[in-house]
Order: structure tokens, then sequence, then C-alpha cells
């Protein structure tokens, strides 16, 4: 669930607060509730049938639909790898650090992470390096926030203006992703969670849907109050002004450093489970071996499309600009998948979980609603802000 508030998620909530002040604020605490939802019925998926999603769909839709849900899942990795690296290279860059440098160590890193370790000492790293993330709260604690026009923000409506619209887009794509419903899925299957601890698992996802939202909220709080002039300011282009947000009260040493671990925690927590998605996705469609459990001699190709999308993502970025608008375009798309990958979620719940474990009743209409209201709104917002 850190890894939900990745490079992209704190550009995008940096750009909203940027642009529309508080307006858009709302919308980050409606999405907790949202966000639980979905990722609550993939710890079910993986904790009562014992697979990766990929899996799933392949035995219980054919392999035509499994191709088609994994190409989603590529060009979603694709768009993601890209953001974390370029949060990567404008972090390096604020320091002086060439942008070969910077990306060179940060791949390495993840490779002999997960080259080195089994499923509980990646997690354990991935945690720790998520945690950085927490600086933003602090950050928002400290900013000249005006109380009076938070709370007007909080009465915005977001879709009266088609730029705001592209960004309620942007923000449901950076907080419902599909690698994220890929890797939590196939994390629980990985990892052997038994029914017995689906109650924890649960509450786990449920805190994680707070803190990640948490998170995103106290970036669109700090551009809000230091950036937002009460009108429409100029998009963000650059991590370097991003950072320049906090350092009108932090000062700029301080206000790099800080900027610079939360940004870097979030890039590296979310690449490693980026990264690890596409592998396990690709494993489970086309039947290669995939677990952190095993040695890379034992799962070759696992380890080879892990690393495949760490090197290339580190690549590209190096001869590829720096922009803000590139993080935001990738969650637009994110929020245009949405009614592919939330429709096989439902259908999976619906048709692959033992009959007891299956969505009914109440809840189900409440599953439903929330898959369609989002789904509807994320390609409402996407297209019709793109096109004005």
């Amino acid at each position: 669930m850190l890894a939900d508030t990745d490079v992209g998620s704190i550009l995008t909530a940096a750009q909203s607060g940027a642009q529309w002040g508080y307006g858009l604020l709302g919308l980050q605490l409606a999405l907790v509730p949202i966000l639980f939802v979905v990722q609550e019925l993939t710890v079910r998926l993986g904790i009562f049938t014992g697979k990766g999603h990929g899996e799933l769909i392949r035995e219980s839709f054919g392999t035509f639909w499994a191709w088609v849900s994994v190409a989603g899942l590529a060009v979603a990795t694709i768009g993601a790898l890209l953001t974390e690296f370029s949060g990567v290279a404008g972090v390096g860059e604020l320091f002086g650090v060439p942008r070969a440098w910077s990306l060179a160590l940060a791949a390495g890193f993840l490779l002999l992470v997960v080259w080195t370790g089994s499923y509980r000492r990646v997690e354990r790293v991935a945690i720790a390096l998520g945690l950085f993330e927490l600086v933003f709260i602090w950050v928002a604690l400290r900013a000249p926030v005006h109380g009076g026009e938070l709370l007007a923000g909080l009465g915005t409506n977001p879709l009266k203006h088609s730029g705001m619209r592209y960004l309620v887009a942007a923000n449901i794509g950076a907080v419902i992703m599909p690698w994220m419903v890929f890797y939590q899925q196939s994390a629980v299957a990985d990892k052997g969670l038994l029914p017995s601890e689906y109650t924890a698992a649960r509450w786990d996802t449920a805190v994680g849907a707070l803190l990640t939202q948490v998170v995103m909220a106290a970036v669109l709080v700090v551009a809000a109050a230091t950036l937002w002039a009460g009108h429409l300011s100029p998009p963000l282009n650059t991590v370097g002004q991003l950072a320049q947000a906090v350092t009108p009260f932090l000062g700029q040493t301080l206000g790099h450093t800080v900027f610079g671990l939360g940004m870097l925690g979030a890039a590296m927590v979310a690449a490693i489970v980026v990264a690890l998605a596409a592998a396990w996705g690709f494993g489970e469609v086309t039947g290669y071996k995939h677990s952190l459990e095993l040695h890379p001699l034992e799962a070759p190709w696992f380890y080879l499309v892990f690393s495949a999308g760490v090197i290339g993502g580190a690549v590209v970025v190096a001869v590829a600009p720096d922009l803000v608008a590139l993080a935001v375009g990738v969650e637009v798309m994110n929020a245009l998948m949405l009614p592919v990958v939330l429709g096989f979620l439902v259908a999976l719940a619906l048709k692959a979980l033992p009959p007891e474990h299956r969505l009914r009743g109440w809840y189900l209409w409440v599953v439903l609603g929330v898959v369609v209201a989002t789904s509807a709104l994320g390609v409402y917002g996407g297209i019709s802000g793109a096109l004005s």
C-alpha cells in the first residue's frame, strides 16, 4: 500500500494543489474507502485461491483474456517505471548528482535486493523505503496553511472545469492502478497467507489505504499552501519546481533533504512493486516459475523480467526529459484502463472464489457501485479533460 503513493502519485497531488489549491483535497479523502474496497478483493482472492491475478484470469476466462489483462499491466508498468526513475533522477539533480549516476545506483540497489533476497527480506526493505514518505506529513503540518481556504476547498465541485476534471482522472489513476491489483494478489499468494490471516490482512490493507491517502493529501496541502496563489497557476514542469515548494518555510538545505528522502522512498518502493508485478503477471500467464522464494537459477525468467523492467526504465529516463506532465499523463492512462482492470477483479470475485467467500448481499452492491462510479468518473475526467 505504501507503493500506491509512488512518484507519479506525489507529482499528481502536487500538480493538483499548485493549480487548484485545496479544491481536490476532498477527492483524496473520498478515495480512501474506494482504494480499500478494490485492494481488499485482491487480498480475498489471493488468500482463498492461493493464486495470482493473471493465473486466475487464465483459469477462469481463458488465455486470450489473460493476455489482454497482462497487456494492460505491461503498459501501466512501463509508464510507472518511467515516472519512478524520473523521480530518482530529479532528486539526484537537486544535489548535483549526474543523472546517469543516480539512476545506475538506484537500479543496482533494486537488482541486488531482489536477486539476493526472499519474499520476507524484499518486503522488509520495501517497507523501510516506503516509510520515508511520511516526511511529507511532517512538512504539511509545518506548511503555512490557511484554514478558511482549506475548508472552502473541501466544498469545491471538482467537475466544473475541464482542467480540474483531467486532474480528477489523474488522481483516481494515481490511487487505483493496474499494477497494484496484480501485485497485491500475487504477493499475498507468494507470501503464503492463510485463511486464518484474512482479517489481519484486511486491516493491513485498510491502514495502508488510509496512510497512502494521508500522504497524498499532505503533498497536495503543501503545494496548495506554497505554490497556489488563489487562481489557476502555471503547471509544474520539473521535480525541482516541486522541491521549491518546501524551501520557503524549511530552508533550502533542509527542504531539499526532506523532499529528497520522501521522493526517493516513494520511487524505490514503487519501483520494486511495479517490476515485481510485471514479473509475477507474465509468469502467471505464460506458466514460467514465478516466486521470490525460488533461487534465480530456479526461476530465471521471473528474475529476468524484473531486471528488464528496472534496467529498461533507468536507461530510458537517462536520456529523456524529466517532466511532471509525463507522470500526470501516466495516471490518466491508468484511469482510462479502470473499466477493464476492475471488471476482471469483480468477475473473479464472483466466479473464482469459494462460494462462501464470494461477493454477495449488500456488499456486492457496494462494490459494484464503487467500481462503476469510479471507472465512469476516471474515463469521463480523462477524456473530457484531454479534449478541452
